[in-house]
């Protein structure tokens, strides 16, 4: 009776390369439009991660968008604040292969905007931020120099149940570099009282402050599985 050959042990499995900025940069790179709708019910249901940027208008939401993926033209800035009232999706991924959305939510909050017009978005942006199943992570863009809006403190509450359940939460300090280094930490520090559970970060595009920090932690809480 011949002897059975034992068997080959697995190959051992490729070392996945480590985070960088630089990787979680490339893969914000690969944004794409992949669709827009004025209402929540027209938006396709997706079962990747889904982060959203929101937040007041002028507060520099397109500027921080269009910085993280490194594209002039992702995001749009209305020439008139308050009036682009759709939500944009994004898919990001490698390769073409799509492995997490970027949602880029209506600025709100702009006096020259009817009050009808106002009051629908307000609606349509709970829903989403309520009802929305893949949502991973919001990113609030804030303007360290006015603070957090009412409209800013009614979003924080409206999530907060969500937030306590696990979803991620994000605010951006944008247009730092208006602001002293020792106005940029009084502001930080005031806001992460005021958020709670949220991670705050400085952010200025002009001086590329906080982009390597705020890249690589989108990268995570869109890859959760790398973090086991």
């Amino acid at each position: 009776m011949t002897a059975s050959t034992p068997p080959c042990p697995p190959a051992p499995r490729a070392a996945k390369p480590p985070l960088t900025p630089a990787v979680a940069l490339g893969w914000l790179h690969t944004a794409r439009f992949l669709t827009t709708a004025p209402r929540l019910d027209l938006l396709p249901a997706l079962a990747h991660p889904e982060i959203a940027f929101v937040g007041r208008s002028n507060a520099g939401k397109s500027t921080c968008i269009n910085t993280l993926t490194q594209q002039n033209q992702l995001a749009f800035a209305s020439k008139k604040p308050g009036r682009t009232q759709h939500i944009n999706l994004f898919s990001l991924g490698k390769q073409g292969v799509t492995d997490a959305i970027l949602a880029d939510l209506p600025g709100y909050g702009y006096a020259a905007v009817p009050l009808q017009d106002k009051l629908r978005w307000q609606q349509v942006m709970a829903n989403y931020l309520i009802t929305r199943e893949n949502l991973t992570a919001i990113v609030l863009l804030c303007d360290p120099r006015h603070g957090l809006t009412e409209l800013d403190n009614i979003l924080l509450e409206v999530i907060r149940p969500r937030v306590e359940q696990g979803l991620k939460l994000l605010v951006v300090l944008t247009k730092a570099d208006k602001l002293t280094r020792a106005q940029q930490q009084q502001a930080l520090s005031v806001m992460q009282l005021q958020v709670g559970g949220g991670v705050v970060r400085l952010f200025s595009a002009t001086k590329r402050q906080g982009i390597d920090d705020v890249a690589t932690l989108l990268w995570q809480w869109a890859h959760p599985e790398t973090q086991a």
